[in-house]
């Protein structure tokens, strides 16, 4: 049995095996620690395991983590690691400043410093003196160093590839964040995660260890709905001695603060040849590894930069096998066919000169279709952009609306006391709770036919529909308040008779979800309240998708103005801060999305071959 694995909210952990287990890592391996000095004295603890049974020289595998090693390394040689550590390779495990056993102060997210600075220190300049101190001091290495790692071990794992070593011939950052305000842990286009936000910074600074809020209510839904606004936090719980949220208050906005811990301004060439991995319902980290990929495939001239996209939660690639997540079924061993024929051949490749490297440029899992896709770019050539209309009677079609008596609006009325949930209830916590990892698969008519959520679906298709490339969704909206949050999530809706599985008839599977938050329709950095009842354009990026929508199946289309306690409620009434407003600040609004030639709300789609 494979030691269970947590996600984390942000990053992944591994919880360490059984003592049986840990004792058959020690047999293979011969395990030393050592507190290695970084450049301005500080010392980090450092595990190194050194396999018995394989001769060197052997090249290295680092992993660097803020949640422990003494548990992680053992546990992901028998899971995660397991192909490379049966085909041999010297691993090396390292808690990173101010976290469990190493020194220092932990800074989340710890901005790329001024390389004109000779003093300054990073993430990256930690790995640097990591691995100097790897090729003095353990014997029978060959000089190579992989770097890899889910989430925060993701990120880095980038970091390192800024300003690498030499000695650094392979990476793969899986699930890393990109953009802390933009699309990735913290927020989603400016929208505070809430439930996400305050539970792991309780998690990450309370002390140096993984601390879990204690709440004091099953459903974390109604406790905090009971916490009132956000400016209620730090009185009452956090007493101002957590730094990130601290940040939170003071940087409400894309300024500096943000911008400067974003990946964007420093990936400019492509340093080490790079495996981006991430997951089609991954909830926490998206955004992050396509966004990375992205930005260095504009600088790619040796064809050094890859993707690989399966159909996985956070990190869910990383144990187990991958055939299926929540109810949802992918016909095959996902996981376990990414680890053994896609991640140990990337670095046995690079690292020992083994085999050819057959790595298409893009290794997409289509869901809907369970079938692996290698293109040769991405988005892939040959896609046409389809628009799907908002129509009268929650009518979505491919022609826009006409001029006619249905031409109008749908209305709703957006209650901050009544949230719209973003998960079944109870929400139990984020974290460690088995709920959190699936929510993104689970069937979405919760909150089906809710007078707060706008409903649109086309009929069943008529022919398979296979979206390969960007989501984005275009509406036309008015608030009867100042500030107001808008959600689109696109969704699968499968027949009500089906064969495969009748249990599924009916089933209301999420492809994509994202808001948009009213104060920012023009500027991340600087929000302006909304004129009420004037109708504005909001564009909504719903990221990547490789789905087919399979013959018979319905596409839908929900809007809606909150997304509790996932997202935070918007007060509705503008404030300049949203983490200072108060309980008396907010205020219901009423919501009006526009269908007619003039307002057009809609999504469009890349789709293969143009249907």
């Amino acid at each position: 049995m494979l030691p269970r694995i947590t996600l984390l909210v942000g990053f992944a952990v591994l919880v360490g095996p059984s003592l049986a287990r840990a004792q058959q890592v020690e047999k293979r391996f011969n395990r030393t620690a050592a507190m290695i000095a970084m450049r301005d004295g500080i010392k980090l603890h450092t595990t190194v395991f050194v396999p018995k049974d394989v001769k060197g020289p052997l090249p290295f595998i680092l992993l660097r983590t803020p949640y422990g090693i003494d548990s992680r390394g053992p546990g992901s040689l028998q899971s995660y690691l397991k192909d490379l550590a049966d085909e041999g390779y010297i691993f090396v495990f390292q808690d990173i400043r101010g976290r469990f056993k190493s020194e220092g102060t932990f800074v989340m997210s710890r901005a790329p410093r001024d390389p004109k600075d000779e003093k300054a220190i990073d993430e990256g300049t930690d790995t640097y003196d990591t691995i100097e101190w790897m090729l003095k001091h353990v014997a029978d290495n060959n000089g190579k160093v992989g770097m890899l790692g889910i989430s925060y071990p993701g990120w880095l794992t980038q970091m390192a590839a800024l300003e690498p070593h030499p000695a650094l011939k392979a990476i793969s950052p899986q699930a890393s964040p990109a953009d802390q305000f933009l699309g990735d842990d913290f927020h989603h286009n400016g929208a505070f995660r809430l439930s996400y936000g305050f539970e792991y910074v309780a998690m990450m600074e309370t002390d140096k260890l993984n601390t879990m809020f204690k709440f004091d209510r099953h459903d974390t839904y109604e406790w905090y709905l009971k916490l009132g606004a956000l400016s209620n936090v730090n009185p009452k719980y956090f007493k101002g001695k957590m730094p990130t949220w601290n940040d939170f208050i003071k940087h409400p906005n894309y300024d500096e603060f943000w911008q400067k811990q974003a990946f964007a301004p420093y990936l400019t060439k492509v340093t080490v040849p790079s495996l981006h991995v991430a997951g089609w319902f991954d909830q926490e980290d998206f955004y992050g590894p396509l966004k990375i990929y992205e930005l260095l495939e504009k600088h790619d001239k040796k064809n050094q930069n890859f993707l690989v996209v399966g159909p996985w939660n956070h990190g869910g690639w990383g144990g187990g096998p991958g055939n299926s997540l929540g109810r949802i079924k992918f016909d095959s061993d996902t996981g376990a066919y990414f680890l053994a024929k896609v991640q140990a051949p990337w670095f046995n490749h690079h690292l020992k000169g083994k085999g050819e490297l057959k790595q298409p440029e893009a290794l997409m899992f289509q869901t809907g279709s369970n079938k692996w896709v290698s293109h040769d770019r991405w988005p892939p050539d040959g896609t046409v952009t389809k628009k799907l209309y908002f129509h009268w009677n929650g009518r979505l079609w491919w022609e826009p609306p006409p001029l006619d008596k249905f031409t109008g609006h749908d209305k709703y009325i957006s209650d901050p006391a009544k949230p719209v949930p973003y998960r079944p209830r109870p929400v139990t916590p984020t974290y460690p709770g088995k709920e959190w990892q699936v929510w993104m698969v689970e069937d979405q008519r919760f909150v089906h036919q809710r007078p707060d959520v706008l409903t649109y679906e086309t009929e069943p298709l008529t022919e398979d529909i296979t979206v390969a490339g960007s989501l984005t969704a275009k509406l036309f909206a008015s608030t009867s308040g100042t500030d107001s949050d808008f959600i689109v999530r696109l969704i699968d809706v499968y027949p009500e008779t089906y064969a495969n599985d009748p249990t599924m008839g009916g089933y209301q599977l999420l492809i994509s979800g994202e808001p948009v938050r009213a104060r920012f329709r023009k500027s991340f950095e600087k929000p302006e309240p909304v004129k009420p009842n004037e109708v504005n354009e909001y564009t909504i990026n719903l990221h990547w998708s490789h789905h087919c929508f399979r013959k018979g199946h319905k596409i839908m289309v929900q809007v809606q103005s909150s997304w509790f306690p996932l997202i935070d409620r918007n007060p509705q009434k503008y404030v300049p801060n949203i983490f200072e407003a108060k309980d008396s600040d907010f205020q219901a609004a009423e919501q009006r999305v526009h269908r007619s030639p003039t307002w057009p709300s809609h999504v469009s789609l890349q789709v293969m071959g143009g249907k």
